[in-house]
């Protein structure tokens, strides 16, 4: 009997799937028809001029409609958090009783307190509102979420009635409309320009195929849904301080999937939970999605959930709750990428998939009511634990420097004052593993305190897991992200009196000039992190550089390093005075001392000796629409926005003209279909005297088209004779490297390593490429160790197959060098500690000599 129910109602369904038109939808298409709505609240309609779902809402419209409501409603208060790279505002509305508004402050501060153990008893829950964060559409060519926010801020603010009113009064719901503004902008203007009259379903056309880099990610391309952790993006940073402010106890995060799939929400897959997510947060989202389920059965919505999706990266929306003292809840909702679109599931039409994202944020709604009082015992019992497991913890302490780079401590230092993680100076120098960390160059994190999760998440090396397979990364250790000196504080080492000024405000490091001004010439090394950016601040003024290829030392014996950067004050085409100038700018911004030198007389090699190579200005040309968008989006960002350095972004079909004759540098991420003649064509370039610089998958394009002679080598798969047919794709995918952490080595010598002052560089490795090593050890500039892996998950046959492989090889071509950077440098903006590698492949790969480029 159930079955030929359920039968009847999908028939109807799909029915009224194929029937619905633009002129016959109507807002009670989505509405819930057993309550009255107050007709002084504007509906969507009249204020963007169009029912949701007719078209794609534009940010400035949904930011219209938001400022509506919010001003017609005594329910809703709305505030401008911040703005995007593109200047669009992020906007964020409490949604609650109005009597529970004139208490906010005093609502906010007492749930802020029930994260802190030592306090938390001192609040009764059960007289206290849960608090719901629905958060939008953070792909935004996954639109249905923001088009739904419209909904719910309706929904909110005009729904009438006794269950309504208890509603509020027992919740605080926050609503982000749109996570990512100017990505949500791209896609609606691409689906809205491309909108027949007549909707045409058919996949082909252009309203279902948006072109590169599309409208997934935000204006340098990141994907802003991987940033929850790292937070290197304005639009995270501004969310992330109000989730702290806040600590909600349900986080929905509304996506959109394939268009022949249905609908998912969590929990994922049982065996791909982080560790650190205690057991009860998966036991209470699935009883949340209780709440979801019977919510779609309502509308004979298709769903799914424990599987595909999982809780592991805490870098994502839905599992960063989940180390915070909340519920993370991802909704997936098939996609019609545009108005309409056919489907294995009939003709996928854009309102229903709005319709079921509004149904599950009133389903997380209800729940949120339902359970307050088990969310809120659970957050606070939730701190509470943390510092017992941090009692039980073998380590108590991290600490952790970069010597000779303030800059990368001081970024570090950054992401833990954005998670709200305390940390302090050192009281004293403290000795460890033959490093001193000293109270003005270091930083001690105690584990025992209330955000001990989001500290083991962060630091931690874990390379053992239930399960194999990964929907995002494995491994994402942050001091060895940032390559810095770092000890895990055992109890024999650590001690709360070697705590000394906790650290509140965090000003950036600041260079100073040693010796004062010079006649004869300055110089900085190239270990700070700006340094790249001074020198291109320099040479973009015309002042002539040079750049070391050996060591040499001062009168006052200071040793300088490979890559020192000496600036000679005679011959400039600036004043003595105003390059002093300069300089002053320059250790004011960059975190760089800069020595001044009086005699060319020097220790080692001469100032004026051949060892000292004059610097070229880079002219960088940043290869898009081709390969991964994030990728080459991650260069663009590291240029523009770190180094202050223009990088053209050229279009792949550029390549064959004259065109690229103005660059020196060219950087490729991914594999390009060119032509014979544009192939010959960056053959030219090269001989010429270009730089092309590739990773990743780039690094094997490189070679598959005989512009390197470097031989790609794959691990050989385990037999499959014992994997069942419903077992292949998982089968498949175990044969990846998912994404981790590994130790390679650099010869310190070579150009490409300058800056570094450590042999062990850790870096990050996602895919196959995998590099056998040149016979000549001067090619390999960078290799693999043979015990690499430090954190994240790989296979037995791809680890034995990367011991001592290739992670940097620079090949000669003509006149010009072609580096091959196997391992991404630049990884989710965070990766600090290979961001050099690239600077160094712009700056210097011109250097290396042919008898090292193989």
């Amino acid at each position: 009997m159930i079955n030929k129910r359920l039968q009847v109602l999908l028939i109807g369904l799909l029915f009224a799937l194929n029937t619905l038109n633009a002129q016959d939808l109507k807002l009670d298409y989505y509405l819930p028809d057993n309550v009255q709505y107050n007709p002084d609240i504007p509906t969507p309609k009249s204020v963007i001029g169009h029912e949701v779902g007719e078209w794609h809402i534009t940010h400035d419209k949904l930011v219209m409609y938001m400022k509506a409501v919010a001003a017609a409603s005594e329910r809703i208060t709305i505030e401008e958090i911040g703005t995007t790279h593109e200047g669009r505002t992020q906007l964020l509305l409490t949604v609650t009783h109005p009597i529970n508004h004139i208490g906010i402050d005093k609502i906010r501060s007492d749930h802020s307190w029930l994260t802190y153990p030592n306090e938390a008893d001192k609040f009764d829950v059960k007289k206290m509102p849960a608090v719901v964060y629905m958060g939008y559409s953070i792909h935004g060519n996954e639109p249905s979420g923001s088009n739904a926010s419209m909904l719910m801020a309706y929904y909110m603010a005009a729904a009438q009635g006794p269950e309504i009113d208890n509603a509020l009064r027992n919740t605080v719901v926050l609503i982000d409309p749109s996570f990512n503004p100017d990505g949500l902008t791209r896609f609606s203007t691409w689906a809205n320009m491309h909108k027949s009259k007549n909707v045409n379903p058919d996949p082909n056309d252009r309203e279902y195929r948006e072109v590169w880099p599309g409208g997934r990610t935000n204006h340098y391309w990141f994907d802003l849904n991987r940033d929850w952790l790292p937070v290197q993006q304005p639009e995270s940073r501004n969310r992330i301080t109000k989730y702290h402010q806040w600590k909600p106890n349900i986080l929905t995060d509304h996506h959109e999937m394939g268009t022949n799939s249905t609908f998912f929400f969590q929990p994922g897959v049982p065996s791909r939970t982080h560790p650190l997510t205690p057991k009860l947060n998966q036991e209470m989202t699935g009883k949340i999605g209780e709440y979801h389920a019977k919510a779609l059965d309502s509308i004979g919505s298709l769903y799914y959930t424990k599987e595909g999706y999982d809780d592991f990266y805490y870098g994502k929306g839905s599992t960063f709750p989940d180390i915070n003292g909340g519920m993370g809840i991802l909704f997936e909702q098939a996609s019609s990428r545009g108005h309409a679109q056919e489907s294995a599931n009939g003709i996928l039409r854009f309102p229903f998939t709005v319709r079921n994202q509004f149904t599950t944020s009133l389903s997380t709604w209800s729940a949120a009511v339902a359970m307050r009082v088990e969310l809120l015992e659970y957050q606070k019992d939730f701190y509470k634990r943390a510092l017992r497991e941090a009692d039980g913890d073998s380590h108590k302490a991290y600490i952790f420097k970069a010597e000779k780079d303030p800059a990368r401590t001081y970024h570090l230092a950054e992401i833990l004052a954005r998670q709200e993680i305390d940390f302090y100076r050192p009281s004293r120098r403290i000795r460890l593993d033959g490093e001193e960390y000293m109270p003005d160059n270091s930083y001690i994190i105690p584990l025992k305190q209330r955000n001990y999760k989001i500290i083991k998440a962060m630091f931690e090396q874990r390379t053992t897991f239930e399960d194999s397979l990964f929907y995002d990364i494995s491994g994402w250790t942050y001091p060895m992200a940032f390559n810095m000196e770092y000890h895990e504080m055992s109890s024999r080492d650590y001690g709360r009196n070697q705590l000394g000024e906790k650290v509140d405000i965090l000003p950036f490091p600041k260079g100073e000039i040693i010796g004062g001004q010079s006649n004869y010439a300055y110089a900085f090394e190239w270990h700070g992190y700006y340094a790249p950016r001074a020198a291109n601040k320099l040479l973009s003024k015309g002042v002539r550089l040079k750049v070391s290829t050996n060591k040499f030392t001062d009168e006052n014996k200071k040793e300088f390093d490979r890559g020192t950067i000496l600036i000679p004050v005679a011959g400039q085409s600036v004043s003595s005075f105003d390059l002093f100038e300069m300089m002053k700018k320059i250790v004011d911004t960059d975190a760089l001392d800069i020595y001044a030198l009086n005699t060319g007389l020097t220790g080692g090699v001469s100032l004026g000796s051949n060892s000292f190579v004059t610097l070229e200005k880079p002219e960088v040309a940043l290869v898009v629409e081709a390969g991964s968008s994030s990728d080459i989006g991650e260069v663009w960002h590291l240029l523009d926005t770190r180094m202050n350095m223009l990088a053209t972004k050229l279009q792949a079909n550029r390549l064959g003209s004259n065109a690229i004759d103005r660059y020196n540098s060219i950087v490729i991420t991914g594999s390009l279909n060119l032509s014979e003649g544009a192939m010959n064509n960056l053959k030219r370039w090269i001989r010429n005297g270009g730089t092309l610089i590739g990773t990743g998958s780039a690094v094997g394009w490189m070679s598959r088209n005989k512009l390197t002679n470097l031989k790609t080598i794959r691990a050989e798969a385990p037999s499959a004779e014992e994997i069942s047919y419903d077992q292949i794709t998982n089968y498949v995918r175990g044969q990846n490297i998912p994404g981790g952490v590994y130790m390679s080595e650099l010869d310190l010598s070579h150009p490409m390593s300058f800056g570094y002052y450590n042999e062990n560089l850790p870096t990050f490795r996602r895919g196959n490429t995998i590099i056998e090593p040149s016979e000549s050890k001067f090619a390999n500039p960078g290799k693999y160790t043979d015990s690499p892996l430090i954190s994240g998950w790989i296979s037995d046959a791809n680890l034995e197959t990367l011991k001592g492989t290739s992670t940097i090889r620079v090949s000669a071509l003509g006149s010009g060098r072609i580096v091959s950077l196997v391992d991404n440098p630049n990884f989710r903006a965070f990766w600090y500690g290979t961001n050099k590698l690239m600077m160094n492949a712009i700056f210097f790969g011109r250097l290396v000599n042919r008898v090292s480029a193989q």
